[in-house]
Order: structure tokens, then C-alpha cells, then sequence
């Protein structure tokens, strides 16, 4: 005599198992669509920050004298930064942005990192690139748990990326 089972209830349970599988995947497909929207649109801003710099130039400003030249140059790195941060479609304020710039040497070529500092970036005739480290919250826990994987993209529930972009300053009038 063959013992029937009672099956009530198992179509709940492998619903169970099954929609929190599914679930994460859903999420987490979301959520890299998130990160990767944040990096373009980070990227895209940084790079029309730059343009605005170069398009504009000094128009707007007083003409500099000698003495004015940092002033100016400092006055054409802040209107980067805003305007990056305009145009950034809200992710500016969420990545705890870390902007460098850095300067090409004419005498080596060579890519020097000036560091923070953005009275230098605006120097008439030079090469400057502009870099920001930028770091964006994960949203869901699944995604966070690739921070244990290791690497340097996914730390502390964070994604961490950097975008840059390179502009030649023209000279100022």
C-alpha cells in the first residue's frame, strides 16, 4: 500500500525559492543600470564642463591684467566645476566627486597632476585635464555583496569610478 503525500502548500514554497532568485536578478539589473547611467551622465558632464571652459573662455569676465591671470584662471576652473555639477543630471551631489587636474609639461610632455588646485588649470595655451574620482552608493544588498568579490570597483557598498577629459585652454585676451 503506497502512502499518498500531502502537497499542500509546495507550490508556495518553491515560489519562495524561486522569487528570491529571481528577485535579486531583477534588482540587480536595475541597480547596474543605475551605475552605468550615473558614469555616463558623470562623464557627459565633466565633458561639457570642459567645453563651456574652452567655448566661453574669458567672455563674461573683466579683461585680466598680469596680476589677474590666477584670478582668472581660478574663475574659469570654478565655472567648469559648476557647470559640470549643472549638467550632471543630479549625480554631481550623490558621487562625493574628487576633482584633480592636471596640466601637460611643455618641456617633457609628460602629464603632471597639479593636484587640487585649479588656479593653474586655466593657464592660457595649456593642455589641462580634468579628472574626477567619483564614488556612488549601491541601492540594493545584493549588489553590495560584491564588495566581497575584492577589487576596487565595489568597496564599502559603494561603486568607485572616475571619469576625465582633456581640453586645450586658449589664450586670454
Amino acid at each position: 500500500m503506497k502512502v499518498k503525500f500531502k502537497e499542500k502548500g509546495a507550490g508556495l514554497v518553491e515560489f519562495a525559492l524561486a522569487a528570491v532568485i529571481f528577485f535579486n536578478i531583477f534588482f540587480s539589473i536595475i541597480e547596474f543600470g543605475y551605475l552605468f547611467f550615473g558614469n555616463l551622465s558623470m562623464q557627459n558632464a565633466v565633458r561639457e564642463g570642459s567645453r563651456y571652459a574652452v567655448v566661453t573662455g574669458t567672455s563674461g569676465f573683466a579683461a585680466p591684467t598680469t596680476q589677474d591671470l590666477r584670478t582668472q584662471a581660478q574663475k574659469r576652473c570654478d565655472a567648469v566645476i559648476q557647470y559640470t555639477s549643472d549638467n550632471s543630471m543630479g549625480f554631481y551631489a550623490k558621487v562625493s566627486p574628487v576633482v584633480t587636474y592636471q596640466i601637460m609639461d611643455d618641456a617633457t610632455g609628460n602629464i603632471v597632476d597639479i593636484g587640487s588646485d585649479p588656479s593653474i588649470c586655466g593657464a592660457a595655451e595649456k593642455i589641462v585635464v580634468i579628472h574626477i574620482d567619483c564614488t556612488l552608493p549601491l541601492i540594493t544588498p545584493f549588489s553590495q555583496l560584491l564588495s566581497l568579490l575584492g577589487g576596487s570597483i565595489f568597496t564599502n557598498g559603494s561603486y568607485n569610478f572616475s571619469v576625465s577629459t582633456t581640453m586645450r585652454n586658449e589664450a586670454f585676451n
